[in-house]
């Protein structure tokens, strides 16, 4: 049996300008590639540690499914 994990819904909500590289890295890899600009992924530890990286950049809500 498998569980279903949580998703999140992810916006981007400040601008990378100024932003260090790892933390653009970090967006890219997350698909967020413009201010509000939004995108949906599971609730793993993986994408958990990349949203902490950018949490000043970003607002993250459980998506609607």
């Amino acid at each position: 049996m498998t569980k279903k994990m949580a998703q999140l819904k992810i916006t981007q909500t400040k601008s990378r300008i100024g932003a260090t590289a790892l933390q653009r890295r970090n967006l890219d890899a997350l698909g967020l590639t413009r201010m509000h600009k939004s995108v949906v992924h599971s609730d793993s530890a993986i994408i958990l540690g990349m949203i902490e990286k950018v949490r000043h950049l970003v607002k993250v809500e459980p998506a609607k499914n």
